[in-house]
């Protein structure tokens, strides 16, 4: 007996909202987005702003900002979208004014001056707040095209997994955490013709 299985199909997604995660399929149409997890700091009719969660540099803040105080904080690649700017998300809330609220307890960006001076007073830790350069931008509905053509898996991410400087792996694990048939997804190669 044959079965009609479309194996990259995503069976049932959830919306998008701030705070949720996308989840690349195994081979993406866009090579920057292969095998990425991307959290979305803004999603609305306007369109979506997210930051890639597994694309780490060796970099320090402090050694590619000039100005910037002596916090030993790596960044992150956020998106191919503006990568001469700098954006960041945190915990630290209403400490940081102008900072808006993710989810819960998870924060985006905030008045850069204050950030600087937290830094400087030692009040904030490097665990509770995470650099990308760049950012990954949808216009309006570009997003919604995206997920019927099962580009994205939309999951749930802890926030203290997204404070975290992870890696590729975080890919796999968060596809093997979803359900049986995208585990498998986690276990394709990345050339199918190297098999």
């Amino acid at each position: 007996m044959e079965k009609n299985i479309d194996f990259f199909k995503i069976d049932k997604n959830e919306t998008p909202s701030a705070g949720k995660v996308l989840i690349s399929e195994p081979y993406s149409y866009d090579k920057f987005f292969d095998r990425t997890v991307v959290v979305l700091a803004e999603h609305n009719e306007k369109g979506s702003v997210g930051f890639v969660l597994n694309k780490p540099t060796k970099l320090i803040i402090d050694d590619i900002i000039d100005g910037f105080p002596s916090f030993r904080s790596l960044v992150s690649i956020g998106g191919p979208v503006a990568p001469n700017t700098l954006h960041y998300i945190h915990t630290l809330g209403n400490i940081l004014p102008e900072s808006v609220e993710i989810s819960d307890g998870l924060y985006w960006g905030g008045d850069y001056e204050h950030l600087k001076f937290l830094i400087e007073s030692k009040i904030i830790r490097t665990d509770q707040i995470r650099f990308f350069i760049g950012y990954s931008g949808w216009a309006a509905n570009q997003l919604q095209r995206e997920l019927k053509e099962n580009n994205w898996l939309v999951g749930n991410i802890e926030k203290e997994v997204i404070l975290k400087n992870i890696n590729e792996d975080i890919w796999r694990k968060m596809l093997k955490e979803t359900g049986e048939k995208y585990s498998l997804w986690a276990d394709f190669p990345q050339d199918p013709s190297m098999n």
